[in-house]
């Protein structure tokens, strides 16, 4: 198994955290793949493609409380979690064998603002609890919309990953967008200048 090295430009990206963030990729580029959490060859291009496109959504979460929908491996929540140690992350994720992961990395790593949480959104005993909510890979905006959405307070914000695709799926939303009283809809790139590949992030208030 080939890992990607560790970039120049993490510790930009990681000005807090960055021991953890390393310890965290090994042990996902190390076991990712035998316990379902990433593709094959993934490894190559852990730190490109997962790590660094996840950290840099740090810089527009707030301190308070984010419910990360679908965390999978733990990404974005736990690169997150540990780059903001002043924001609690509730990871949302319902495979049981995905959760017992979070949970052995939330213990390994001593992040004490993380909670795991085994559940499926719509299932996720936090309704209107949390100021941001994220999400990464996890479905087209039309159909993630009613899943995130009532996981926000009111006055609450949805700050979901997407690809270069982000403003079409805005417009395949819209019927969604209205459903649920979401405002100030856009797009947001986040790290261009400084990664191969920018991470596009659609942000919206929930009314």
């Amino acid at each position: 198994m080939t890992t990607e090295p560790e970039p120049l430009v993490a510790a930009r990206v990681f000005p807090v955290g960055l021991d953890k963030v390393r310890e965290f990729t090994r042990a996902l580029a190390e076991f990712g793949e035998e316990r379902g959490l990433i593709g094959p060859r993934e490894a190559e291009r852990i730190w490109s493609r997962h790590v660094l496109n996840s950290g840099v959504l740090a810089e527009v979460l707030k301190p308070g409380h984010v419910i990360d929908v679908g965390s999978g491996g733990g990404l974005p929540g736990l690169v997150v979690a540990i780059a903001r140690p002043d924001v609690h992350v509730t990871l949302v994720e319902p495979m049981e064998r995905r959760t017992a992961w979070l949970e052995e990395q939330v213990q390994t790593l001593g992040l004490e603002n993380v909670t795991v949480c085994r559940a499926r959104a719509q299932e996720a005993p936090y309704a209107e609890a949390a100021d941001q909510v994220t999400a990464r890979a996890v479905s087209a905006l039309r159909t993630l919309i009613p899943l995130v959405a009532p996981l926000a307070k009111p006055g609450g914000e949805l700050v979901l990953m997407k690809g270069a695709s982000a403003a079409r799926e805005i417009d395949e939303a819209a019927n969604q967008i209205k459903t649920f009283g979401l405002s100030d809809v856009r797009v947001v790139t986040l790290g261009e200048g400084m990664l191969e590949q920018p991470t596009w992030v659609v942000r919206a208030t929930v009314d």
